[in-house]
Parts: structure tokens; sequence; C-alpha cells
């Protein structure tokens, strides 16, 4: 493990906290570049984060509250899609859309990414407190994930150079 500038190992952190499609890929692109970069990585996985840890994810992208969200189609892109979610169904279209997007241009589904990063050796952290909150149990999640809460976050946090909150 490469050292930072006092002697410690190049360490990051990252919070989990949102769990749709588009949310999901920052966090495990970032966590498993930079275990490849030699960066000790931890992840916290809590509130909706959490069912990106679940056996099969469920994700999909939500367009309402997010004006920036334009989609490629046709050659150019649109952005009412905020009025459109208003339609039954569309999300799921959306979702599908996106899914699309990223097969066409190569880039790995969420689960590849998950797997990616835990074979990277990131640390994965299940969030205690949300996984009682929302009736979670060990045995919902994949091989890999260990329990934590705050103090555990915190720990990993207060002696990483890099702490990130997507």
């Amino acid at each position: 493990m490469e050292a930072g500038s006092a002697g410690h190992p190049r360490s990051m952190t990252i919070i989990v906290s949102k769990g749709t499609l588009d949310a999901a890929y920052p966090p495990f692109i970032l966590a498993t570049m930079g275990a490849a970069m030699g960066v000790e990585v931890t992840m916290f996985f809590t509130f909706y984060g959490l069912g990106l840890l679940g056996k099969r994810i469920d994700a999909e992208v939500s367009a309402l509250g997010n004006p920036a969200l334009k989609i490629p189609a046709f050659g150019r892109h649109f952005g009412l899609v905020n009025l459109l979610s208003a339609l039954p169904g569309f999300e799921g279209e959306l979702s599908d859309h996106m899914r699309r997007m990223f097969e066409k241009t190569r880039v790995a589904d969420i689960e590849e990414l998950r797997a990616l990063t835990i074979e990277a050796g990131a640390k994965v952290i299940a969030c205690q407190m949300t996984m009682d909150l929302f009736g979670w149990r060990p045995k919902d999640l994949i091989a890999g994930v260990t329990l934590g809460g705050a103090a555990t976050y915190m720990e990993e946090a207060l002696k990483s150079r890099v702490n990130l909150f997507v």
C-alpha cells in the first residue's frame, strides 16, 4: 500500500446514501478506481443506498427533482423528462432506456461494478441502523459486506485523506 504524505496509507471513504440507478454508478466507479490505484477504500451504505447491497439490485432512474436529466434520443437531448415522469410507467421506461445506453456504450452494469469493487478489496459496510429501520437482515445482503454503524464509519473517515458523500 502506497503511503501518503504523513506516512499513513492512502485511504478514502465513501458514504452511499442513494439507491437510484444513476446515483449508483459514481460511488462504485470511484471505489474501484481508488482500489486499483492502491488506495484503501471504505464504502458505507446507508438509507436508500443500502438497496445496492441486496442480492438483486432493483435500481431505477428517478427524473423527479432532477432538471439536469436530459436523455439522448434521435440525435438530440430531451429535457422534458420531469414533466413526463407523471405518466404511469415512464420512469420504468426511462430506466430501461438508460440501461440500453450503458449496454450500447459497454459500460458495466451495477452488479458487475459492485463485484469489481469487492474483488478490488474495498471494505463494504452496511449501516446497521438502516438495516434495522428498513427491516433488512444480513441474509438479504451479498457476500463480502460487514455490518457497522456511524462509529464504524467515523473510525475509517477520521484516518482517511478523502471522504466523499455521494
